[in-house]
């Protein structure tokens, strides 16, 4: 008689998963329920945590339950919360219970969207929502992309993409052109890509922050007559530092005539657009070749949901698609999409159904109104700055405000940014322009008010001035 094989120890009943499941909900309600309330959250030092986690792996099991509370104290609590309300730093990721719940459930049935063949419904989903992204952003009909990570991968996406399309595998003469505003994660992009440092022509932004025309036309015909063949121009729907849009109403028909092929990094600003009080500052956007989007950002999806737009969406699949013996079988010629051909990834999670459940839960036009609270929250900021003795870098755009104190030097600045930190009210970020220090403020939450906005600039005054002495 064989020798019975036992069942491996990884199973919970019913009951223990209902009782689990409903602890961790309810950590996560009384998380959404603080988000105005709590201090911002902890930056303790690697010393301080060292200790905390730092052990075995483990031989035996223990309660779940007990593990969670024990990481929700540890670990999450020694975090700060980016989607807080008066979390104004960097780039926040409001979040909502909504798609906190939709990533639950995807996570619970597992869902893949690599391959039609067992992830169609998740492809379907995945199509509805970049045609829906399409019409926000005004790409014509026909165009589509993809969901990723977020827009460091968004950027690599497309960049890949519009290589493989305009130079091929001889690339080495290719030269691309970006401002020195444009986010960091294009350039990691580029050189991931394989562009060599020569390649990329980083030129100066003009005073508004924006990518110069004129020393962009003067660049390329340097480069043209030095024997490299321009290929990209990469132009910022939203800064990192200022909210600045470039002009693509301008460039972009220029480019179009030189042969350049133009990618937004829209992955701050452009879903802006579902605003129409907001669109006409990002007037032709829709225009471009390729674009990075973030809903994670003002489609407040929990992180990670970026996005590609491409005019020409068979260019993905050009650029990635690679067939081994082991696929085969998903090869059917039906109109079917896999997801895997069209970028990086063969392992891919449904991304798509959070932004699916957000946008048909509460329609565009809530999100619409979301935005224009944002970005009036940045001019409420402005105003107050202005008040309080500060001097506006560049008039508050898509939310963002960036600012300094005549009286306090670059230390003076970055105190306050720890100051504010340790105060646990808020958090702003800094930032250098045109080699200057200047705070930044970026007013993302639909649930930040007027007067958090007035109190956290009252506070960076008060820890700007108090730290000239130091």
């Amino acid at each position: 008689m064989p020798e019975s094989i036992d069942a491996p120890r990884l199973s919970l009943t019913s009951s223990e998963m209902r009782r689990l499941a409903d602890h961790v909900v309810a950590l996560v309600i009384e998380r959404f329920d603080t988000k105005s309330d709590s201090p911002i959250g902890k930056r303790p030092t690697k010393a301080e945590l060292e200790g905390l986690f730092a052990e075995p792996l483990p031989a035996k099991g223990d309660d779940p339950m007990r593990l969670i509370d024990q990481a929700v104290e540890q670990a999450f609590g020694n975090t700060i919360r980016v989607d807080h309300a008066r979390y104004f730093a960097f780039v926040p990721a409001p979040n909502h219970f909504v798609g906190a719940m939709a990533d639950a459930l995807c996570a619970g049935f597992n869902a893949f969207a690599g391959t039609w063949m067992v992830g169609a419904g998740a492809a379907q989903v995945e199509l509805t929502v970049m045609e829906w992204l399409r019409q926000i952003v005004g790409m014509p009909d026909g165009a589509g992309g993809l969901l990723v990570s977020g827009g460091s991968m968004a950027n690599l996406t497309a960049l890949v993409a519009a290589r493989e399309a305009v130079l091929g595998e001889d690339f080495g003469h290719g030269a691309v052109y970006l401002s020195d505003q444009t986010h960091s994660s294009a350039i990691r992009a580029l050189k991931v890509a394989g562009f060599a440092q020569r390649q990329i022509r980083v030129l100066p932004s003009d005073k508004s922050f924006r990518l110069p025309f004129s020393a962009l036309q003067a660049a390329v015909s340097e480069d043209r007559a030095a024997g490299l063949c321009p290929f990209c121009a990469i132009l910022n729907a939203g800064t990192t530092n200022t909210g600045a849009v470039d002009d693509f109403e301008t460039i972009v028909p220029w480019a179009r005539s030189e042969g350049l092929w133009i990618h937004a990094d829209a992955a701050y600003g452009g879903l802006a657009a579902v605003s129409p009080n907001q669109k006409p500052k990002l007037a032709g956007l829709g225009e471009v070749d390729s674009m990075a989007i973030d809903p994670h950002k003002w489609l407040y999806a929990p992180i990670e949901c970026g996005g590609v737009l491409m005019r020409d969406f068979s260019l993905l699949k050009r650029a990635f698609k690679i067939l081994p013996d082991y696929l085969l079988d998903k090869e059917r010629d039906a109109g079917e999409v896999d997801f895997c051909d069209h970028g990086i990834q063969l392992s891919r999670s449904f991304r798509a159904f959070k932004v699916w459940l957000m946008l048909k839960t509460f329609g565009v036009e809530a999100f619409a109104e979301s935005v224009d609270h944002n970005v009036r929250l940045a001019e409420v900021a402005g105003e107050r700055l202005v008040a309080k003795g500060f001097e506006l870098a560049a008039p508050p755009s898509l939310g963002i405000v960036a600012f300094w104190h005549p009286e306090a030097d670059s230390a003076a600045h970055r105190r306050a940014v720890d100051r504010l930190i340790e105060d646990g009210f808020a958090m702003a970020s800094s930032t250098q322009l045109k080699g200057r220090t200047a705070l930044r403020m970026c007013t993302l939450s639909p649930l930040a008010t007027k007067e958090d906005v007035e109190q956290t600039v009252d506070k960076l005054a008060q820890f700007v001035l108090a730290s000239r002495s130091h």
